[in-house]
């Protein structure tokens, strides 16, 4: 389904189930997998990969050189950025690479700066600036983000430590551990 006015450029591929809303951008080249939900005032730069089942909420942009895998959700206002150095004229500006891995969350209004990872399963909270790279499973809070403990692939909180994660939690909500 895509809306009627959303813009979606010759050569941009949505997947089959996914959903457009109202004046999405698909930009040429972006690839959109199945089952995907892309909110209102979306816009998916040229050459980016979004995987299946991942859902973004309204008014999030995703630049050039973001790959988001399958099973991602991206909060409400959420930011993803690709130039470390950024400049309304610069000759020598250069897309850095940024990949949210399988099934990791972002929070509303979260700040993801360039060329970093955010892990598998892991939980960007709302408004979080991310200045380094995220561990599978990992909480982080704040600006700059920090770590606030682990989570399951439900979502639940499995441990509050700071420490690192040196041997399977146990979500007390669905009872499975987190290597």
């Amino acid at each position: 389904m895509i809306h009627e006015t959303a813009i979606v450029e010759t050569g941009a591929q949505v997947g089959a189930d996914s959903h457009v809303w109202h004046h999405a951008h698909l930009r040429e080249g972006c690839r959109v997998g199945t089952g995907c939900t892309l909110g209102k005032n979306v816009f998916v730069d040229a050459g980016v990969h979004i995987g299946n089942r991942v859902k973004i909420q309204n008014n999030v942009s995703v630049y050039r050189g973001v790959t988001l895998e399958d099973d991602v959700f991206v909060g409400p206002s959420a930011v993803f950025t690709n130039d470390r150095f950024p400049r309304a004229d610069n000759d020598t500006w250069r897309v850095v690479e940024t990949t949210v891995r399988r099934g990791a969350s972002i929070g509303a209004n979260a700040t993801i700066l360039p060329g970093l990872e955010v892990g598998s399963w892991a939980m960007v909270a709302a408004g979080a600036v991310v200045t380094k790279s995220v561990s599978a499973h990992e909480l982080v809070v704040g600006n700059p983000a920090r770590r606030a403990g682990w989570v399951c692939r439900c979502g639940e909180i499995a441990d509050k430590t700071s420490g690192d994660l040196k041997s399977p939690l146990h979500c007390p909500s669905c009872g499975e551990s987190i290597p």
